[in-house]
């Protein structure tokens, strides 16, 4: 192959382009390309998941940016008008240097010069030049602008600039064409230039879209982005059906006279070697008190807050703390429990309520001696390693509730701290999901609201819902769907544009703090409120290493501490809500009654009801009761009650299952459980227990039946006995 699609926009152009990136990648291997680029508008979002599609596609992945240029300073919000606010330009970075200039650039386009769109000006082109390849884009770029009116002067000033900012080796003129009269004006100018400045040529298709057929369903895309209907005459478009990912003989065919300009596109990709590292960590260094190392301060304050949570240890929780601090200091997370330690103490110094800890956290003694926690891991056999495996290198993961009101003083906090530059909130996407693609598509497409509100409501509401599980789940959506052509085109239209990204906004909670400026690291981006974000999505951010901290305001946390004011205030007496008795009868009686409005995670209608059943006798029936009304344990409900109110019920199949399994009646209710059989029965380590739970909760088959084999029969190699080994048929 000798040709590369150098200007390509993916799902991440947002309502622009409907390219879904494993389905972009896919094509480009099935035409035989060994490389392809990225070039979304004025952003980076997809970068990392088109790195990885690339990659798992046998490609070269391109990372790039379609840019937007202002004419003056980014500075200046008066310049031009509609079209000359700005100009469009490809850049593509042409190694790691290139990588983290091209952030810096889409960072300063949105935090310094955003105006109606992200622009920068010739002077970040020339601070941040290095490494990077520029192309002189479509029709909306500075020089064709300038050719297509005419203006061939001032075209080659322009060319000359550009070539000088970036080197002239690393400046393109982009010839295009879609068919559309102005590019055929613009490309004989710009084979004039080439020659007369010795400017190389470069050929691409501006792609929106992957096949020639998705014409339509990108066309409606357009509508929902503009607010537009198909039928209306002056709206946006892209004319002609040519925006679509060709072959390499297409474009021959479409430039018999520019061949060396397709050539050109390959000897720039074969240029572009950028390598994206994934898992090492960017921990910001905590500053702690002098005469102090990070693991001695940890160790301190760790012995501190042990001797006030287990006064009366025998020596035996004092070796559990040790070992868990020994993991924490050889998986280089020191800093990360300082960090952590100290907002929480902040906020407590400060009488922000915060929440007891969630999630696996609440399995660590380190976390609960540093009241990072207020759960105590041993009476509720919680197991370490579910939080961090030290055969599993992945970031720890500490959700803290804080109080609804407060939550930003801790934030604030946090930034005074580390500084403005290192501690951004985190991007987040909604998408064209299953009922409001349908609704979308079908006002584009400007079929009677009634009618499309009515299909929407056929889709069932479950979590997860597509478009095909709807039309195997629903009888009357399939009727539709078989008999009515305007609903089968609906419907098909929908599936081609669901799931695509449909808008940002800035995460709940999500906040990264980083050991240097965030922008050395990830691309910024503004929020529709004016706050900088991040480009890239939690997850992402966590496989680059970053430390991403939830930060999750709580009513019920504003609404307890109101609650603790107003005794203390009616009756006189101080009222410790972390003293108070978790078995008051009274407490546990009313529960029963499913009396439960405002009861945090009991007062939806089946909960109600489920309590009633359940009448539960103390916490820890409240807990098991809270785990199993969920999709899948709820299965188990009638032989949990059974257990529960007939004791001789319950059968366990074989004796090592009864200490494990006693507390919920016989029947499995928590992931910790699940790490405790594989441990006791089949002699899985801590650490390889909770793999199976991690594949067990992700579902993934193909792992769950390689270790149905290791635990009954065991694995040499992995050093797992399994069942028939330790006499359990």
């Amino acid at each position: 192959m000798a040709f590369t699609h150098l200007h390509v926009h993916t799902e991440y152009s947002l309502l622009d382009a409907s390219s879904k990136i494993k389905e972009l990648t896919a094509r480009a291997k099935e035409l035989g390309m060994d490389s392809l680029a990225i070039t979304d508008h004025g952003v980076m979002y997809g970068v990392i998941d088109f790195y990885r599609a690339a990659r798992e596609n046998g490609i070269k992945p391109i990372i790039g940016c379609e840019i937007y240029v202002a004419p003056g300073s980014r500075f200046d919000r008066e310049a031009g008008s509609g079209e000359d606010r700005y100009y469009h330009m490809i850049l593509l970075a042409e190694n790691n240097i290139g990588y983290q200039n091209l952030m810096k650039i889409v960072s300063k386009g949105f935090v310094e010069g955003f105006y109606y769109k992200p622009r920068v000006d010739d002077e970040v082109l020339r601070t941040y030049h290095e490494g990077i390849i520029a192309l002189s884009a479509c029709l909306a770029g500075e020089i064709p602008r300038y050719l297509s009116r005419g203006m061939y002067e001032e075209a080659c000033k322009s060319a000359q600039k550009y070539r000088d900012i970036f080197g002239p080796d690393n400046f393109f003129l982009e010839l295009q064409d879609h068919g559309i009269p102005a590019q055929r004006t613009v490309n004989q100018g710009l084979m004039r230039m080439s020659q007369e400045l010795q400017i190389p040529l470069v050929a691409t298709n501006d792609c929106h879209y992957i096949y020639k057929e998705d014409v339509e369903s990108h066309d409606i895309l357009l509508c929902i982005q503009t607010g537009k209907k198909v039928t209306d005459e002056n709206r946006m478009r892209y004319e002609g059906g040519q925006f679509y990912v060709k072959s390499e003989e297409e474009m021959r065919a479409l430039f018999p006279y520019a061949q060396e300009a397709l050539d050109n596109t390959h000897k720039i990709a074969e240029r572009c070697n950028v390598e994206i590292e994934f898992g090492v960590t960017k921990l910001p260094q905590y500053d702690v008190p002098d005469g102090y190392t990070s693991w001695e301060y940890l160790q301190k304050l760790c012995g501190e807050g042990f001797h006030k949570r287990y006064p009366n240890d025998d020596g035996t929780l004092r070796e559990r703390l040790r070992y868990e601090l020994d993991v924490i200091h050889s998986m280089g997370y020191v800093d990360y429990f300082l960090i952590v330690w100290d907002f929480i103490h902040f906020a407590k110094s400060n009488g922000i309520m915060v929440g007891p800890g969630r999630g696996s956290a609440a399995g660590s003694i380190v976390a609960y001696s540093l009241e990072i926690t207020d759960i105590d891991p041993i009476r509720y056999q919680l197991i370490f390693e579910r939080f961090l495996n030290p055969e599993r290198v992945s970031m720890p993961d500490i959700d803290v509730d804080f109080c609804f009101e407060r939550r930003q003083e801790v934030i604030d906090y946090v930034v005074r701290k580390y500084g403005k530059d290192r501690v951004v909130q985190i991007v987040t996407f909604g998408t064209l999901a299953a009922k409001g693609v349908v609704r979308d598509v079908g006002r584009a497409l400007d079929m009677p609201y009634a009618q499309c509100d009515a299909i929407a409501k056929m889709i069932p509401g479950d979590l997860g819902m597509t478009l095909d599980k709807a039309l195997k789940a629903s009888p009357d959506l399939r009727e539709a769907y078989e008999s009515d052509d305007s609903v089968k085109y609906l419907i098909d239209m929908s599936k081609r544009l669901e799931g695509l990204p449909r808008h940002t906004s800035m995460h709940a909670a999500g906040v990264v703090i980083s050991r240097a400026a965030v922008d050395e690291y990830v691309p910024l981006s503004r929020a529709s409120d004016g706050s900088i974000t991040t480009q890239f999505t939690m997850t992402t951010l966590e496989e680059l290493g970053l430390l991403k901290m939830d930060f999750l305001g709580l009513r019920t946390l504003t609404v307890i501490q109101n609650a603790v004011r107003l005794v203390e205030k009616t009756t006189g007496k101080p009222l410790d809500i972390d003293k108070i008795d978790y078995n008051d009868k009274k407490v546990l009686d009313s529960i029963g009654t499913g009396k439960n409005d405002g009861v945090f995670q009991l007062e939806s209608s089946g909960m109600k009801g489920f309590m009633k059943e359940l009448k539960p006798e103390n916490l820890e029936d409240l807990i098991a009761g809270i785990s199993l009304y969920r999709p899948g344990p709820m299965d188990f409900i009638p032989r949990y009650l059974k257990g529960k109110n007939d004791k001789a019920s319950i059968a366990y199949e074989c004796p090592q299952l009864e200490p494990i399994l006693a507390p919920t009646y016989g029947c499995i209710v928590y992931q910790e459980q699940v790490m405790q059989i594989v441990r006791d029965l089949a002699g899985y380590t801590w650490g390889r227990s909770d793999l199976v739970r991690r594949a067990m909760s992700k579902k993934k088959g193909k792992v769950m039946e390689q270790e149905r084999q290791n635990f009954v029969y065991g694995n040499e190699e992995e050093h797992v006995p399994g069942c028939v080994a330790n006499g359990i048929d």
